[in-house]
């Protein structure tokens, strides 16, 4: 290191040293592809930790040179401190939920590998061989994490070992190979690789089971020490909890009246009717997997359409969006963003509730415009284009608050735009509005064990326990029970990050307003979100305090 290090130079080596453990940072280096699979050995967090703590130690002391240079430092600079004080808390390498683990992301590196030839194959084949290794790796880890007193609830432990079951049961990794159409030898590897998978994973889901979760605790509550650290990680910035769970009930109590005055021009005759007369119309009723994969598709095709070039300016080559649909019995719609080389599109995919295979329309419209356009993707579709961010930005800097806030916030712009077409799809985008107001009060009640404020005109129940917060789930945003199950399971798993959609929607909101106060009858929307979005990812605090100076400079 000399004197004179830039930031680009502290970002570079960075990057370079966790290409060696970490297969996303290899892909944004352009590397060839070994594997997608990461390593998850105790030796392997260790070492995320030291270069970590390395990077941190260089980045106080480099020098910037350009705007987009102050901007790379703020981000990395958050999130290394994030980082690593999620593995010193000893929440990384205990983590287990429902949800984004690295458990699932083992298992969703298939989803995304190319499957159109031989050599295609013969790649997932070689993943297919990692998935023993990398299960048996985590298992080393969270045993060893537990040795020094961090183990997840019991909730938790069986979560996870129950989709790891039904995974199996369900033929995930046999199903993955059927098609292939490869030469007998290679069909031979890959039949053999996806019954090992599929063993290992019986075998993770038994020491689970069997070992893990007698040392599990009972508690699901983490408590306001590890909160604090786990919100602040997701949302990149430290708020008051506290005013923030306030905000939530005020949230959920203004929402509530919006939504009776929508459903009023569905039903005169309440919430419930309008609900029910909308579940009962058959022209918005799709049935089938492939049909709700049309639907979806062409939903999102039409929506880029009315906002490339009148909103925004959406890259030719990453506007494309795939939609999926899948019987994965998840009941969740989710993003997965291109690859680095842009060698596969943004898709959106759609995992639908067991034994469900149709859905009505009215309730999924908000959800796919939050997940792609102008929610996830379209904010994909920029950010990975743009020849002046760093590499580690484009493809890592993965901020809760950030994208999920824009996500969130994107979903009334949604209407504003007009792609919100009759009263009951509006209802739809409040209950989603609902849905993230209710997880702040229920993430922070259970979490830190916060009192129900008396006479709120919404809950009569005084203390939070995850019964509670399901039934809140169910009768304030008309979340199905199943999903609403699996929600509160994952705020239990999760701490914090359920905050991340309210609140950095907040931010978005706040900015705007700012901006819309400083420029007068000069504010023109479109430039306001490109130029915040050309900046990248980045924390909430550092995103407010950019974009506050810029608008104080005049500076874009």
């Amino acid at each position: 290191m000399t004197d004179h290090e830039t930031v680009t130079a502290v970002a570079d080596a960075y990057l370079g040293e966790l290409a060696e453990v970490e297969p996303r940072a290899a892909e944004a280096l352009g590397r060839d592809h070994v594997t997608a699979i990461p390593d998850l050995s105790p030796e392997s967090y260790d070492q995320r930790l030291a270069i970590a703590r390395r990077a941190a130690g260089r980045l106080d002391a480099a020098t910037t040179g350009t705007p987009a240079d102050e901007v790379l430092r703020s981000a990395l600079a958050e999130r290394l401190a994030s980082d690593i004080a999620l593995h010193e808390a000893g929440f990384t390498t205990a983590l287990l939920a429902p949800l984004a683990t690295p458990v699932h992301l083992v298992r969703q590196v298939f989803d995304n590998l190319p499957t159109r030839t031989a050599d295609d194959w013969t790649t997932v084949a070689a993943d297919l061989a990692r998935v023993p290794v990398a299960l048996r790796q985590y298992a080393a880890t969270l045993d060893g994490s537990a040795g020094r007193g961090h183990v997840v609830a019991g909730r938790q432990v069986l979560a996870v070992a129950a989709q790891c079951e039904s995974w199996v049961a369900d033929g995930f990794y046999p199903g993955l190979v059927a098609s292939a159409q490869v030469p007998p030898s290679l069909r031979q590897e890959l039949e053999a690789a996806a019954l090992a998978a599929a063993e290992a994973t019986t075998w993770f889901a038994g020491f689970l089971r069997d070992d893990l979760l007698p040392r599990a605790g009972e508690r699901d509550a983490v408590g306001e020490e590890l909160y604090q650290v786990t919100s602040a990680a997701f949302l990149g910035a430290r708020i008051d909890l506290r005013e923030t769970y306030a905000h939530g009930w005020a949230e959920l109590a203004a929402l509530t009246e919006e939504l009776g005055r929508v459903a009023a021009e569905v039903s005169p005759d309440g919430v419930a009717a309008a609900v029910a007369r909308l579940d009962a119309d058959p022209s918005g009723r799709i049935d089938g997997v492939e049909a709700l994969e049309r639907w979806l598709q062409q939903r999102a095709d039409e929506t880029m359409a009315a906002v490339d070039g009148v909103w925004f300016d959406v890259p030719a080559r990453t506007r494309t969006v795939e939609c999926r649909v899948t019987p994965a019995a998840a009941g969740v719609m989710y993003y997965t963003p291109p690859d680095p080389g842009l060698t596969r599109p943004g898709r959106v995919w759609w995992t639908l509730p067991d034994g469900v295979r149709s859905a009505q329309t009215w309730r999924e419209v908000n959800t796919l415009h939050h997940e792609g356009v102008p929610g996830h993707h379209l904010q994909h579709a920029i950010t990975m284009t743009l020849p002046g961010l760093h590499p580690w930005q484009r493809s890592l800097c993965h901020v809760h608050g950030y994208a999920e806030g824009w996500a969130h916030y994107s979903e009334t712009l949604a209407d504003e735009f007009g792609l919100v077409r009759t009263p009951g799809e509006r209802m739809g985008m409040i209950y989603g509005q609902l849905w993230r107001a209710a997880r702040i009060v229920i993430d922070l009640g259970l979490h830190l064990q916060l009192p129900i404020p008396p006479a709120n005109g919404l809950v009569h129940e005084t203390r939070w326990t995850p019964d509670l917060g399901r039934d809140v789930l169910v009768r304030l945003a008309g979340v199905d029970p199943q999903t609403a199950g699996f929600e509160v399971d994952r705020y239990l798993g999760w701490p914090g990050q359920a905050l991340a959609f309210r609140v950095g929607a907040r931010l978005w909101r706040e900015a705007r307003a700012d901006a819309e106060r400083r420029d007068g009858a000069a504010f023109d929307l479109k430039r306001f979100h490109m130029d915040a979005l050309r900046l990248g990812p980045l924390g909430l605090g550092p995103l407010r305090e950019i974009l506050a100076e810029r608008g104080a400079h005049g500076r874009s």
